[in-house]
């Protein structure tokens, strides 16, 4: 597995609503609309050096998501940010820190999913944990999924929704195949994303992702693609097929968990020369020269 348990984490605190709780005190209502139905949006966070880096666009994501999911109650920014900063400070926290930010529509009065039912809330849960990077940085394998990227009119990907179960079957794949992740397909075809990250390509010196149409708009990714404008690198979106994948000269994915990581075989291909390629680390060196000096203070 390409995550493994931190002994770090063992005494974590988690805030569930401004209540700061040990990990294993914490406790969500049986009745909260997350575990009723997955009706909640989430943002992956990661600290640099006290900073977090992009926080304002994954913050504009969260409430971009609810919006589009009519919660009633949506915490502004400030009052998010400040959760935040009291999470870490009560786990002394301030680098290698990965934070799953989650916002529910909240706890209903009986279950069911009418969001009428729905009489307190939101609940807004920080969870950081101690969490350098998950992926190998040497490389990490591929299998193409059967569970395919529904389009927007199925369930539009904009919204960064909590109902994860695509993601997760796929990954089962992945798993069973002895793979590190899927990449999945839209309806269509071409490539969408894996279960848990975006894709890149190289080819000739350009770099192709697809567009993010059965994929989120990924934070990542945007700060990938603006990096290679300022760079000079060639780029653009657009659909791409398995053939593309498979002659590639470089893979790679990215992701605020993951950071990027290259791909050097997918469904039992070697990609390229089978290491991370030129574009790939340089575009990783600027990347992490970017959240070296990028991101808000959240830590003194």
């Amino acid at each position: 597995m390409q995550q493994q348990y931190n002994p770090l984490n063992r005494d974590l605190i988690v805030n569930i609503n401004g209540r700061l709780l040990h990990r294993n005190e914490a406790g969500i209502s049986p009745f909260d609309s997350a575990v009723q139905g997955g009706d909640a949006v989430w943002e992956g966070l990661r600290v640099y050096h006290g900073r977090i880096f992009r926080l304002k666009e994954h913050l504009d994501r969260l409430r971009s998501s609810a919006l589009a999911l009519a919660f009633s109650e949506i915490p502004d920014h400030a009052a998010i940010t400040s959760e935040i900063r009291r999470t870490l400070a009560a786990n002394q926290m301030r680098d290698g820190v990965h934070i799953r930010l989650t916002l529910t529509r909240g706890v209903k009065i009986t279950s069911g999913m009418d969001p009428r039912l729905n009489r307190a809330g939101p609940t807004l849960i920080v969870l950081a944990e101690h969490k350098a990077p998950v992926y190998d940085t040497g490389g990490i394998t591929l299998i193409t999924s059967s569970v395919r990227r529904p389009p927007p009119d199925v369930m539009d990907p904009k919204v960064h929704h909590c109902n994860l179960i695509p993601s997760i079957l796929a990954k089962i794949e992945a798993n069973a195949a002895g793979a590190d992740d899927a990449l999945m397909l839209d309806l269509r075809g071409f490539v969408a994303e894996t279960n848990a990250t975006h894709v890149f390509l190289v080819q000739n010196g350009q770099v192709l992702t697809p567009h993010a149409v059965a994929c989120p708009e990924g934070i990542t990714r945007a700060c990938v693609l603006g990096l290679c404008g300022e760079a000079g690198i060639p780029h653009r979106e657009k659909d791409l097929s398995l053939t593309e994948v498979y002659r590639a000269d470089e893979v790679f994915c990215t992701g605020t968990m993951g950071e990027l990581a290259p791909v050097v075989r997918v469904d039992g291909r070697p990609i390229g020369g089978g290491t991370a390629g030129p574009i790939t680390r340089r575009l990783t060196t600027l990347f992490r020269a970017r959240t070296e000096v990028e991101g808000e203070r959240v830590v003194d």
